[in-house]
């Protein structure tokens, strides 16, 4: 499988995606539009979009950000659902992803940064692409916004702090605007990024500080997100026969 990633910040990587694609063979290929390199003009080499994170949000402009074109990335990721591409949206990749589909995305309640429970709707429950994720699950988090809904789409998880955390766009296209892919690797990254931010925001009732970041294990949430990955996947080769 060919997996191409849209990384929008040095600091917003791909974390365990990439173990993932490691693991099990596929290929990656990037677009690192920090270091302004080209979204693909194609979707012929792509099995499986994943959009990554940022501190930028889908209404962001590129006089605000150059090398951020939340405009194009729409316009890949329609190419992708439109040509049956499996597709995951990761934090404001989730956002662009609901945008792109013509939704609206918002803020969320609560700003989470760290690990904390997100708990399954009764349609995730009933999906067999989380089953395995239980009826709660401790992932990572690390926003302040949170996707929008379209017409047909499922919340597949929730947080305490914010109503979509898991969103079912279609069969193949995927929003999450918890972190599952954080290790701890990605996790010094973000707080280096973040160090002076995350000092005002010590009343905040979810947001971890940088000692308590470092000690959370996310080893297990980054093998659920495997196994989401592996039954994705598994459905797209059926529909590409």
């Amino acid at each position: 499988m060919k997996v191409h990633f849209v990384v929008h910040e040095l600091f917003e990587a791909p974390g365990a995606y990439e173990t993932w694609v490691r693991e099990q063979g596929h290929e990656a290929t990037y677009s690192r539009v920090y270091a302004h390199e080209p979204l693909p003009q194609s979707t012929e080499n792509i099995d499986l979009l994943v959009v990554m994170g940022g501190p930028q949000s889908p209404a962001t402009t590129k006089e605000e950000c150059p090398h951020f074109d939340a405009v194009a990335e729409c316009a890949l990721i329609v190419q992708c659902v439109s040509a049956g591409k499996a597709v995951v949206g990761v934090c404001l990749g989730a956002q662009l992803l609901g945008t792109a589909l013509g939704a609206r995305h918002e803020h969320s309640p609560e700003k989470e940064i760290g690990k904390f429970p997100i708990t399954l709707t009764a349609e995730g429950r009933s999906s067999e692409k989380f089953a395995h994720f239980g009826g709660t699950l401790d992932v990572g988090h690390w926003h302040s916004d949170m996707p929008g809904l379209t017409n047909g789409a499922k919340v597949i998880a929730y947080s305490e702090g914010c109503p979509r955390q898991i969103i079912e766009y279609g069969e193949l296209a995927y929003g999450f605007q918890c972190h599952m892919e954080l290790t701890h690797e990605v996790v010094e990254l973000l707080i280096a990024a973040s160090e002076k931010e995350l000092a005002t925001l010590t009343g905040h009732r979810f947001v971890q500080q940088p000692n308590a970041l470092r000690k959370n294990d996310y080893g297990y949430m980054n093998q659920q997100l495997f196994v989401f990955l592996d039954k994705l996947m598994s459905v797209y080769a059926v529909t590409r026969r």
